[in-house]
């Protein structure tokens, strides 16, 4: 069943950048938990987000008394944390800063023995460089665009599944960074990749070649919602490839293809729209980059 425009809706960032922030804030404040908490994966996938039914989720956590999970939950428009234990604690997210965000979500994880200690200052956003427990400045929460926002990943995280399905080789499961608050999906040839430089996040995650995808809701350089593909290492002669569908370009700055989220929307059929673009972002990368297509290509049972 084609998903109809009514179901990808519309994000004008300017009407929701401050509302964004704030979220983007506090989603940094329960990654830095996982990432504090939960026992490290290959390429930072430890320290990830991901779409559930009711919002965004860290998932089951370990701890000294079994599993703990928090949750963004944007139908009640409240933060849960709970254990396997059977207890639950709640925050609310609506008329908060984030310094009374962070107060409430450390003293609901002591009171539940929680014991997690995280560097609370913001981690490369650069709307702030305010410590969490003085952010009085950012309090704005329109929930009607946060809904919607998620509501957007829901439809953007089934699609990104559906496109790794066709992939045999490593991949990240779909899942959002709160570094730069993208929904991503990052897939693996096997070949380890020169040396990244940078801080030893980047060295981590770019230990081997990749070709990623992402939607994010823009940014201070990107002022609207949009999808992205990069390879790395970036091959000679990538952006000379054709891009689909019609209306995605190579941003040659930025050093990825794009494709603006108003186009798929406006689009016939969104989901096929976006998997042109992925398909076709990938099929230019991974030609060039030489990567084995048909050895990481899933092939349905019976053969073809």
């Amino acid at each position: 069943m084609e998903q109809s425009p009514a179901v990808f809706p519309t994000l004008p960032l300017e009407e929701w950048e401050q509302t964004k922030n704030t979220l983007h804030l506090f989603l940094q404040i329960v990654g830095k938990v996982r990432l504090a908490t939960h026992p490290k994966t290959n390429h930072w996938w430890h320290v990830t987000l991901y779409v559930s039914t009711r919002g965004l989720t860290t998932g089951p956590i370990p701890f000294q008394k079994g599993l703990f999970e928090i949750e963004f939950d944007f139908l009640r428009h409240a933060l849960s944390i709970s254990t396997s234990g059977g207890q639950t604690r709640r925050v609310p997210l609506r008329k908060l800063s984030v310094a009374d965000f962070y107060r409430k979500v450390s003293s609901a994880l002591a009171d539940l023995s929680i014991d997690v200690r995280i560097r609370p200052i913001p981690y490369d956003a650069p709307f702030s460089t305010i410590p969490f427990e003085q952010d009085t400045v950012h309090k704005s929460y329109d929930s009607r665009y946060v809904e919607r926002f998620w509501r957007i990943l829901c439809q953007v995280d089934s699609i990104f599944r559906e496109f790794r399905g066709k992939f045999i080789g490593k991949s990240t499961p779909v899942q959002l960074y709160w570094h730069h608050l993208d929904l991503v999906l990052t897939l693996f040839c096997g070949k380890p990749a020169p040396e990244a430089g940078g801080n030893r996040v980047n060295r981590e995650a770019y230990s081997h070649e990749v070709i990623s995808f992402g939607f994010w809701a823009g940014d201070v350089r990107v002022r609207e919602p949009a999808f992205y593909s990069y390879t790395y290492p970036l091959p000679p002669g990538l952006y000379d490839h054709l891009l689909k569908p019609p209306g995605a370009v190579w941003d040659r700055e930025g050093g990825y293809a794009l494709l603006r989220y108003d186009q798929v929307r406006a689009a016939a059929s969104p989901r096929l729209a976006l998997l042109d673009f992925l398909e076709s972002a990938y099929q230019a990368g991974a030609q060039l980059a030489g990567w084995d297509l048909e050895a990481l290509r899933l092939r349905p049972p019976g053969g073809g």
